[in-house]
């Protein structure tokens, strides 16, 4: 193995660790590990929800969106927006939902690969799902922006509703309805897998570390070594 892959790979665990020592090394790689479990979970959960409420509908209409498709009362919401010239709300983030099983499942493969390397690199690793309920949350609002200030001003109710942005968290108001937004338990769980990979990665570093810079002493000792040896054999004789 190259000197380039060692460092970027980091020290391993030593195989006379005790006992006393042995959480230590194990503890991040059960925090990963979760992580990387609790992505592939929050795919069959919703991630966000949306109640519409009004006196002729006494249950509210809901729609749930998960992170591949939309479920609830869809067809009657959308309906409903076609008086005020919004777009049916399946046109919404069409790339990202056909892309974000593969993509999460990519994700969550990182912070498994992160649990086998113990330098700097795992974080890199694991960057893209520290972000992702960010990601998610921003690329949310973008789409309920666009569909809320791009308004068909040739529909029916047009000339009663101006152009708004629909309330991503909370409650809001849309002509006679009250809208109530919430996360769902999906979100939920990939924000937690980013709270577990963090904790995870300190403490990966906090075992690692000492190992590694073990190794750099012992890379620049030999390094000094190696020079001081070819400074003798250039020496000349006396």
């Amino acid at each position: 193995m190259s000197k380039t892959l060692q460092r970027i790979i980091g020290p391993r665990t030593p195989e006379d660790v005790g006992d006393e020592r042995r959480l230590d090394f194990m503890l991040p790689t059960i925090l990963l590990g979760l992580a990387a479990v609790c992505l592939i979970l929050s795919i069959f959960l919703p991630y966000w929800n949306m109640t519409l409420e009004a006196p002729q509908y006494p249950k509210g209409l809901t729609v749930r969106t998960y992170v591949n498709r939309l479920e609830g009362d869809v067809a009657e919401i959308d309906g409903l927006n076609h008086y005020i010239g919004m777009r049916p709300l399946e046109e919404a983030a069409q790339l990202e939902r056909s892309l974000s099983i593969v993509l999460i499942g990519a994700t969550a493969l990182l912070v498994v690969a992160a649990i086998f390397i113990h330098s700097k690199w795992a974080a890199l690793l694991a960057l893209p799902a520290v972000l992702y309920p960010f990601i998610f949350m921003a690329d949310m609002y973008y789409w309920l922006r666009n569909f809320g200030q791009n308004l068909d001003p040739t529909a029916a109710l047009s000339n009663y509703i101006e152009p708004f942005t629909p309330t991503v968290l909370g409650e809001g108001l849309i002509g006679q309805f009250r809208t109530v937004a919430s996360l769902g338990p999906g979100f939920y769980l990939a924000a937690l897998a980013s709270i577990l990979i963090l904790v995870g990665l300190y403490f990966q570093r906090r075992a690692y570390k000492p190992l590694a810079d073990a190794a750099k002493v012992a890379r620049s000792a030999e390094k000094a070594g190696d020079e001081e040896a070819s400074d003798e054999e250039g020496a000349p004789e006396a």
